[in-house]
């Protein structure tokens, strides 16, 4: 998406000539005459860049005034002051006042535009800089497996255009990491994305983080999300938690473009492509009448169902080296391997909590551990709910000294102790013990009768 830039000045020729230059260079531009009427146009849509005469011929309105009230409502926005009379002390004070820079007319078409450029790319590095300084991490979508990579297909499809998806899922399933990989895909890459949890606030905190606040009394005039993300992606988690009424201003702001800030009568024009997610089965929400059915319809666009942990429990290897790097690095503790015995524990387990349980786990694994980082991570080291409480084999403390065994002896005691913490960890579920360690089911009730393995009942 190109930025959008406000160019004010009184003389008619300054104006449309910058605007002019910026539009040849991919830039929207729209231009004020006037101090009031820049307001004006930065309360109809807040720009990405403001230039700004400092002489407009109001006292009232001069630059430096208007540059002092944006700073205060909006220290982000970016604002180049431009002036055909200007000083040294007037630059300083521009500068002081929060300018990003200050150009004297007559200036170069070059300047212009690599001030322009710089300007431009330093908000949005503090916008980066201010996720790093946050802690704020947003990895790739990893895996391979076909559940994974018919989701990668659907985004590489969906990013290019700019529709709105709807992301279903369990919590911890990945919805909101799929939004900024199809924000990071799309034509508004450079531009902001932003997340609102419908879930955190009031009903009148939530209506006032998305649309903003208009002045009152002294109180300035605080912008919403939907502003900050013009010529973005504003991402809603759990969308069905917003209120009714809330629901019926989104409605309009889907079908307009535009809303009015809580308190205030000025339309807000906004570029904004929304994304929602949800764990709950919207439609019924719909039929429940908590939920609007044309806010549905307007967002449910194109959906993306993401999978759970358990449908993709290849992946699981991936993600275990992605999170013990990611753990050992952010924590400070010495990174383990995994054993393949423990990971195919792991597979065992259903991982309600999906990737947020998966982490977790990981986490506990590495910071409780009293090993050296040389030794692996063994099954036992797992907590109990994934371990299973019935597993006691393959650990060090129960192997038997397989050196003093013959070979037949030493391989039909770990068959036996295998196949029987296999059965134990699925409730002696044979269609399912059968289908974790890929035989068929005949052939392990054969092994099964052949070892004399006992297999736990189910309940």
């Amino acid at each position: 998406m190109s930025q959008d830039i406000l160019v004010v000045d009184d003389e008619p020729d300054i104006r449309e000539l910058v605007a002019g230059i910026l539009k040849d260079e991919g830039y929207t531009c729209r231009v004020a005459s006037t101090g009031e009427e820049a307001l004006d146009q930065i309360s109809i849509r807040q720009p990405n860049l403001l230039i700004l005469d400092v002489w407009l011929g109001d006292p009232k309105y001069d630059g430096l005034k208007i540059l002092e009230h944006i700073k205060k409502t909006n220290a982000d926005l970016p604002i180049v002051m431009i002036s055909g009379h200007g000083t040294v002390e007037t630059a300083v004070t521009a500068i002081k006042l929060g300018a990003y820079d200050f150009i004297e007319k007559p200036f170069k078409t070059d300047r212009l535009l690599m001030i322009v450029s710089r300007a431009v790319e330093a908000a949005q590095l503090r916008r980066e800089n201010r996720e790093l300084r946050d802690g704020v991490s947003f990895p790739k979508m990893i895996g391979n497996s076909s559940a994974i990579l018919s989701v990668r297909k659907t985004i590489e499809k969906v990013a290019p255009t700019n529709s709105r998806v709807l992301m279903l899922g369990d919590s911890g399933v990945g919805k909101e990491l799929a939004a900024r990989e199809i924000h990071k895909a799309s034509k508004r890459a450079s531009g902001p994305f932003l997340v609102l949890n419908c879930k955190a606030d009031s009903e009148e905190s939530l209506d006032k983080k998305l649309f903003g606040e208009e002045a009152i009394q002294n109180a300035p005039r605080k912008l919403g999300m939907l502003e900050y993300a013009h010529g973005g992606t504003l991402y809603l988690d759990e969308v069905t938690e917003l209120s009714l009424d809330v629901q019926s201003k989104l409605v309009r702001f889907l079908h307009e473009n535009s809303f009015k800030r809580s308190g205030g009568e000025q339309k807000v024009i906004a570029d904004v492509r929304v994304f929602a997610g949800s764990q709950k089965d919207v439609k019924k929400q719909c039929e429940a009448g908590a939920f609007r059915e044309d806010l549905f319809y307007r967002l449910n666009v194109i959906t993306l169902q993401l999978p759970p942990l358990r449908e993709r429990l290849e992946d699981l290897p991936e993600l275990v080296a992605y999170f013990v790097e990611t753990i050992s690095r952010q924590a400070g503790v010495m990174a383990r391997q995994f054993l393949d015995s423990t990971l195919a524990v792991m597979k065992t387990h259903t991982w309600p909590g999906n990737i947020y349980e998966l982490r977790n786990t990981i986490e506990r694994a590495l910071i409780l551990s009293p090993a050296a980082n040389d030794v692996p991570v063994m099954p036992d080291e797992l907590p109990p709910e994934i371990r299973g409480e019935n597993l006691k084999v393959l650990t060090h403390q129960n192997s038997p000294n397989f050196l003093s065994m013959p070979l037949r002896e030493a391989r039909e005691y770990f068959e036996r102790e295998y196949l029987l913490a296999q059965v134990q960890k699925f409730s002696g579920n044979i269609s399912r013990t059968a289908n974790f360690i890929g035989m068929e089911r005949s052939a392990l009730h054969r092994k099964l009768r052949q070892l004399q393995v006992e297999r736990k009942k189910r309940a």
